[in-house]
Formats: C-alpha cells, sequence, structure tokens
C-alpha cells in the first residue's frame, strides 16, 4: 500500500502544474482552498509562500495555533524537498529512516505529515508550497491537491484508501 500511496502522490504532484504563479494566483487558490475547507467546517490553518515570502493565510474556526505551527513545518519540509511532505513522510518510512537525524529535517522546523503541497510551474519547478494542518494527514493533503486540481481545471487524481 505505501509503494501505491507514493506513486499517487507522484502521479498529483506531476500533473499539478500551474503554467504561471504571482500574487493574485496565490489569493485565488488560497480563497479557494479556504471555501473549500469551509463547506465541510474543516478546522484548518491554511498557507501558501515561498522560501521568502507568504502570499496567503487563513484560519477557520476550530484551528489551533498548533495548526498554525504544523503549517509552518510541513510548508517548509515541501520547499527543502520539493515533494508533497507526505510523500517524504511515506518515502523515509519505506526506507526505515526517520526525519532527523537521517534526512537532516530538525523536527522543530520541519515535518514529514500530509498537508504540504509543492506549487510547481511548468518550466520553473517549485516556487512555493502550499500548507493545510488541522484535518487527519491524508486530509489535508487531498484538500491541497483536490483544489489545485480544480483550479487547474483537471479531475482529481484520488488517493488509494487504507485497507
Amino acid at each position: 500500500m505505501p509503494d501505491d500511496l507514493i506513486a499517487a502522490i507522484q502521479q498529483q504532484e506531476r500533473a499539478l502544474v500551474l503554467p504561471a504563479f504571482d500574487e493574485d494566483t496565490a489569493f485565488a487558490i488560497g480563497c479557494a482552498l479556504r471555501d473549500r475547507a469551509r463547506a465541510i467546517a474543516a478546522p484548518v490553518s491554511i498557507e501558501i509562500r515561498a522560501t521568502s515570502r507568504r502570499f496567503f493565510f487563513a484560519t477557520l474556526p476550530g484551528a489551533t495555533p498548533n495548526n498554525e505551527e504544523w503549517g509552518r513545518r510541513k510548508g517548509n519540509t515541501v520547499l527543502r524537498t520539493w515533494k508533497s511532505s507526505m510523500r517524504v513522510g511515506l518515502e523515509l518510512k519505506r526506507s526505515g529512516r526517520v526525519q532527523w537525524p537521517d534526512a537532516g529535517l530538525a523536527y522543530e522546523d520541519f515535518v514529514d505529515h500530509g498537508g504540504g503541497f509543492p506549487v510547481t510551474v511548468g518550466g520553473m519547478g517549485v516556487v512555493a508550497a502550499i500548507a493545510v494542518s488541522g484535518l487527519p494527514s491524508i486530509e489535508d493533503h487531498q484538500l491541497a491537491a483536490a483544489t489545485l486540481a480544480a483550479h487547474l481545471g483537471i479531475a482529481e487524481i484520488p488517493l488509494p484508501q487504507p485497507d
């Protein structure tokens, strides 16, 4: 199952590529993500940022300061590895490694749970990270991925469900 999940996340990362990214794009994606989360009463923190600046931030009812902190760490993981934070965790687990010290991702600044997703621009690569925190790991991940898919006007790429 972990290999199937990793493969599905890799498929999402390859497919969910933007033609361009700027402040307006970040705001549109952030607002769509907030609306989607609000529709399911998800108590989440949402952030979209690059290494040098934050483009969008919102919290919904029920989100805590801890969710904001986890979001920061998920975003850091994406911006360091250029992979979704969930994929990083799954790949580490599959190889019998841990984020610290094995992968050099110190716990105070990184986390390898779902919810961090790369913002990739075609021909450029990863330019920012989306971070969602407040739901179970796979749900945080899918909320970000599904919103990106909708923004791009493509079908959502589902993840295999655990047995």
